[in-house]
C-alpha cells in the first residue's frame, strides 16, 4: 500500500515519518519552544516584532570603546558626557548617539613658510609639527575645521617669532626659536579651542630662496670675512698690548731705578757737604787746603796731558788714583816740542818721528735721558 494513501493507516511501520523529520530536526528542535511561545496567530508576529525591538534595544545601548579611542555621547544632538575606553550603556537612538575619536593617533603636518627676518632677509622655512586630539569635545564642537585651523596658527606662529629675529640666529641659533613657536603655536590652538595639542614642533632647516641664493652667498663670505679680520685683530690685540705693557713697565722701572739712585747720591752728596762744613768749622786751613788738594788731583786724573810752565814741555803725567773705578797707571815723558808743535791740539813728533794722540778730557757721565735709552 502506498504511504500517502487517503485513509490507509500507517500505524504499524513509523520508518517514513522518521525518515520525513530527520532532516529538519535540529531546526525544528530550535525553534519548537518560539513556536510555542508566540502560537501562530497575530499575537505570536507581535511577540516576534517585540523580541527584535528588544534586541535592537539591547545592541544599541551597548558601546564598546576601545584603548585608542574616546566615545562623545550626544544626547539629542547636545554634549552629554565622554566614554573613556571599556563597555558602556547609554539612551537608545535617537535620544543618546555616540562619536568615537581616535584620541592617542598622532599625526604631522610638514611645510615650508617663506619669512621675512627683522633685518628685511628672506628665509624659506621648513616647519614640522606632530599633533594629537587632547579634548574630543573641543574636537568635534569647539572648531569647524580644527585641522586648518591648526596650519594656520602654525604659519603665524613662525612668521611671528622669525620676524622678530635676525638672520644670523634664524639660520644658526634655531633651538630657541623653536621653543617660541612650539608655545605660541599651543597658546593659539587652546584660544581657538581646537581640542589639539602639540607633541613635537621642528625648524629643521632654514635657507634663501632660489632666486636670490648667489646674492645671500656672497653676503655670507663677506661676514665669513668680517669674522675673520674681527678675530685676527683681537690675536694681534692680545699678542701687542702685553708686550706694550711690558715695555711700560721696564720703562717705569728703570726711571725708578734711576729716580732712586739719584735721590740716594744727592742725600749722600748733602750729607758730605753737612760733614765738611763741621770739619771746616773745626780747622778752616786745614779743610780750605785738603779740598785744593783733591780738586786738584781730579783734574789732573782727568787730563794726562800736560803743558809745562815754560810752555817748551808737554808731559804725559798720571797722577795716582782712579775715576771711576778704572785705575790710572803713570805713563811716559813726552819728548820737547817747538812752539809750533805746542800749540796743535792733536798730535805731536819726537825726535824719533813717532806720533803720539791726543787723549784729551774723558766723556762726561751720561744724562738721565741717556741712561734710560
Amino acid at each position: 500500500m502506498a504511504w500517502n494513501t487517503p485513509g490507509s493507516d500507517n500505524s504499524g511501520d513509523n520508518r517514513p515519518s522518521r525518515q520525513r523529520k530527520t532532516p529538519g530536526r535540529g531546526l525544528d528542535a530550535l525553534i519548537e519552544p518560539l513556536r510555542g511561545l508566540f502560537g501562530n496567530g497575530g499575537g505570536g508576529i507581535l511577540r516576534w516584532v517585540a523580541l527584535l525591538i528588544g534586541l535592537w534595544l539591547v545592541f544599541n545601548c551597548f558601546v564598546l570603546v576601545t584603548e585608542q579611542e574616546r566615545g562623545v555621547v550626544l544626547r539629542f544632538g547636545t554634549f552629554s558626557r565622554v566614554l573613556q575606553p571599556g563597555p558602556h550603556f547609554k539612551a537608545p537612538w535617537p535620544i543618546e548617539s555616540v562619536k568615537k575619536v581616535n584620541a592617542t593617533q598622532s599625526k604631522a603636518y610638514s611645510e615650508t613658510v617663506p619669512v621675512l627676518t627683522r633685518d628685511g632677509n628672506m628665509v624659506n622655512v621648513d616647519v614640522n609639527v606632530q599633533y594629537r586630539i587632547e579634548s574630543p569635545r573641543l574636537y568635534l564642537f569647539g572648531s569647524r575645521t580644527p585641522e586648518e585651523v591648526l596650519k594656520q596658527a602654525a604659519q603665524s606662529a613662525v612668521r611671528e617669532q622669525i620676524g622678530r629675529s635676525d638672520l644670523d640666529t634664524v639660520l644658526g641659533a634655531r633651538s630657541v626659536l623653536t621653543t617660541q613657536v612650539r608655545q605660541r603655536l599651543q597658546g593659539s590652538l587652546k584660544d581657538y579651542e581646537t581640542g589639539l595639542t602639540v607633541t613635537e614642533l621642528n625648524l629643521p632647516n632654514a635657507r634663501p630662496p632660489d632666486e636670490v641664493k648667489d646674492a645671500f652667498d656672497e653676503a655670507q663670505r663677506a661676514n665669513a670675512d668680517k669674522t675673520t679680520a674681527i678675530n685676527e685683530a683681537q690675536a694681534y690685540a692680545k699678542k701687542i698690548v702685553p708686550e706694550a705693557r711690558g715695555e711700560a713697565q721696564r720703562v717705569r722701572t728703570t726711571a725708578e731705578g734711576y729716580k732712586t739712585s739719584i735721590v740716594a747720591r744727592a742725600q749722600g752728596e748733602s750729607t758730605h757737604f753737612s760733614l765738611l762744613v763741621e770739619q771746616y768749622k773745626n780747622a778752616p786751613d786745614v779743610t780750605r787746603k785738603r779740598l785744593w788738594l783733591d780738586t786738584v788731583r781730579d783734574v789732573l786724573s782727568q787730563n794726562r796731558k800736560i803743558i809745562g810752565g815754560d810752555s817748551r814741555q808737554l808731559l804725559n803725567v798720571s797722577i795716582g788714583g782712579d775715576r771711576g773705578g778704572v785705575p790710572v797707571t803713570p805713563g811716559p815723558v813726552s819728548v820737547p816740542l817747538t812752539q809750533t808743535e805746542m800749540l796743535s791740539p792733536v798730535t805731536a813728533t819726537d825726535s824719533s818721528s813717532s806720533t803720539v794722540p791726543y787723549v784729551g778730557r774723558p766723556p762726561r757721565p751720561k744724562s738721565r735721558d741717556e741712561v734710560m735709552r
